[in-house]
């Protein structure tokens, strides 16, 4: 788990002076006291570390109150942050400094959970279980202010009591004075050692410092050797997850432009045409990207888009061997950034997209991001994708089928997720992904290709899915995703590799852990 482990400050341990001047039943100094019987000031200002719960800021910082109300939106309503934090910001209206801290706070908080959780655990005196959870976002998100951002202890304190004050109530800031003051007392390294001192299991301390579950550790160990590479790749595999992701912008070929992001810091993306990298903020102010031309997309995402359409079927370009346009289909569009990018792609080929969603209100998304490509073009379907084999079998000459999956890929775009997904998932899903493939490879027509992919790594989620489906068929041959990556990536700089699978990964590529195979149904 990274982080700068910021100046620990004020005293640790203890709830602090009170400020009252006397216990319960001692003297009375009538010393301090004035004519009127009020108490004189009593001396030299305390800082901001030592002042009691009642003399703190008794507002909530809007913030640390955006970070507060996602938090409490992912534990309560099990959303997702990257979908609530946008919307959180506007309502606060935050300007561009305020909205990154905001989105620095609830990531770091999201992301470093299990980390920061075992250490309130030494600094609460009853398990965390029994405190209630609003108490325990908030501890959160003052324990990541106080150990992987450059906020003074003393406004870390400060504004976190504030803001408990103010949207949980007058009683509980005493307890989060207390147990924060304990957690600044140490920095983040000193923290991590003390929680792995002892400890050999490497799963474990992997865990700990990097804030992944163990699980997931393991799971990512036997991914790596699982595509050819090295287990000890993992703490830099489990780095690059808590890293802040960087923005990725795309603009639809031939619809789009980058112009505008350009002009105002983003800088061109360095794997792919077409794309870019911003540093965010509201991106709504750029009109390519309010009318949908324009389009936030990880270029893993991009990349496997345009390896599909890329595939060279031995036909004319746009169209078939009998002179009809090429038909694609998007099995598993929802919420439509492939589908916008294959209709604009399809209408550059002079091709006709079918985008497939079964949930009603995913597949008006992706409506809405099929928007901006000419109507012509594209189609959206409500419907299971499993049934799309037999109701259109043969008739597709490009199939795309993303399946659900445990979104492992997708860490560090997705923080919350470490905490909510289990080995369960991976059991599973594996049908779905299995009868989802099965389908794509019946509406598929000899000749034609599907691309299989996922944003997870996992051998159970990728190739052991692929083998199976081409045990089951001998009319399927992969082709070579590797190379079909790099031939639609600029020149040298993804390096994929030649191999029938391709796997992505954010340590070594820089993008979400996208896998993809190219599965050729021979004519």
């Amino acid at each position: 788990m990274s982080g700068s482990g910021g100046n620990p400050g004020g005293r640790g341990g203890g709830q602090g002076n009170s400020g009252h001047g006397r216990g319960k039943g001692g003297p009375r100094d009538n010393s301090r006291r004035n004519a009127q019987g009020r108490e004189r000031n009593r001396g030299p200002q305390r800082s901001f570390t030592d002042n009691a719960p009642s003399q703190r800021t008794r507002r909530a910082d809007p913030a640390r109150l955006v970070a507060f109300e996602v938090l409490r939106a992912v534990a309560a309503e099990d959303a997702y942050a990257n979908l609530v934090l946008p919307a959180r910001i506007r309502h606060h209206g935050l300007d561009k400094r305020d909205a990154g801290f905001a989105t620095e706070l609830t990531y770091g908080a999201l992301r470093g959970q299990g980390t920061y959780d075992a250490i309130l655990a030494r600094c609460v005196d009853r398990p965390l279980d029994q405190l209630d959870p609003a108490i325990l976002d908030a501890l959160r998100i003052g324990a990541h202010q106080l150990l992987a951002m450059r906020v003074p202890a003393h406004a870390a304190l400060d504004q976190t009591v504030g803001l408990a004050r103010a949207v949980i109530g007058a009683g509980p800031s005493a307890l989060i004075n207390a147990v924060l003051r304990k957690v600044a007392a140490h920095t983040l390294e000193e923290w991590l050692d003390k929680l792995v001192a002892g400890e050999t299991d490497a799963t474990k301390i992997a865990a700990l410092r990097y804030a992944h579950p163990e699980w997931i550790v393991r799971a990512m160990r036997q991914s790596l050797v699982a595509h050819g590479r090295s287990a000890d790749e993992i703490n830099n595999l489990l780095e690059a997850d808590n890293a802040a992701p960087v923005v990725n912008l795309v603009a639809l070929p031939g619809l789009g432009n980058l112009d505008e992001a350009l002009e105002h810091g983003a800088t061109p993306g360095g794997l792919v045409q077409g794309s870019a990298l911003s540093s965010g903020g509201d991106l709504g102010r750029f009109s390519s990207v309010r009318e949908g031309t324009t389009r936030v997309q990880d270029v893993g995402s991009q990349l496997v888009a345009r390896a599909m359409a890329a595939v060279d079927l031995g036909q004319p370009a746009g169209g078939t061997g009998d002179g009809r346009a090429e038909a694609w289909l998007d099995l598993c569009a929802g919420p439509g950034g492939k589908a916008a990018l294959l209709g604009a792609l399809a209408k550059q080929q002079g091709a006709t997209l079918l985008a497939n969603e079964p949930a009603p209100h995913r597949a008006k998304l992706v409506s809405q991001a099929l928007s901006a490509v000419p109507a012509e073009t594209w189609q959206v379907r409500t419907g299971d994708g499993r049934e799309l084999g037999s109701e259109k079998p043969g008739s597709f000459d490009r199939v795309l089928v993303d399946v659900p999956c445990s979104g492992l890929g997708a860490l560090r775009r997705r923080p919350e997720s470490r905490w909510r997904r289990s080995p369960k998932d991976l059991a599973d899903l594996g049908p779905l992904q299995r009868e989802l493939l099965a389908s794509a490879l019946a509406a598929v027509r000899p000749g034609g290709v599907v691309a299989y992919v996922t944003c997870s790594p996992h051998p159970a989620e990728t190739t052991a899915v692929v083998a199976d489906a081409l045990r089951k068929r001998e009319d399927l041959e992969l082709l070579d995703a590797g190379a079909a990556l790099d031939a639609v990536s600029l020149p040298g700089k993804l390096d994929a590799g030649h191999e029938s699978t391709a796997q992505l990964w954010p340590h070594v590529h820089g993008t979400d852990a996208m896998f993809l195979a190219l599965i050729h149904k021979k004519a």
